[in-house]
């Protein structure tokens, strides 16, 4: 989690599995985002939708996203799937633009508000390698580490 993801420069079958699987992983856990490293692989793609309950499904498969537009700010709390039971407040850009692929290599670019521009910052943060505890105070990350690793012990 903490190594940053490689760009994809190699769009095969492969590449459109990961992008399936990571889809189904996410609506599982169930979560609204879910970006590869998370899942053990080093590529810079993430699943996202961001789309309500009593909505049809918006799936968005982005590679190699890059923001290329941001503005506004808001605070707000957020959570992760890699981080049970952690939230954290974190100011985010609330309209923003990406430029991406679609996993069969087709260029895309993205504009996005709200929630769904959360969520796009929060996955392209776990591709460098960047967690929801980088945004904590180190006492509260202290914290939630070592209830952690008793909890993972006691298993």
């Amino acid at each position: 989690m903490r190594k940053s993801a490689k760009k994809v420069s190699v769009f095969d079958d492969e590449l459109q599995k990961l992008a399936s699987d990571m889809a189904e992983t996410m609506y599982a856990a169930p979560g609204v985002g879910l970006a590869a490293n998370q899942v053990g692989v080093l590529k810079q793609i993430i699943t996202i939708d961001a789309s309500r309950k009593d909505e049809p499904k918006n799936l968005l498969a982005l590679v190699n996203p890059e923001l290329v537009w941001s503005e506004g700010a808001e605070e707000m709390e957020e959570g992760c799937l890699s981080l049970p039971e952690f939230k954290q407040n974190v100011e985010r850009a609330t309209a923003i633009k990406v430029r991406a692929q679609d996993p069969k290599g087709a260029e895309i670019e993205v504009s996005a508000e709200g929630i769904l521009a959360r969520v796009i910052q929060h996955e392209m943060d776990h591709l460098q390698g960047k967690l929801l505890t980088d945004y904590a105070n180190l006492v509260r990350r202290d914290l939630y580490m070592r209830k952690r690793r008793k909890l993972l012990k006691g298993r």
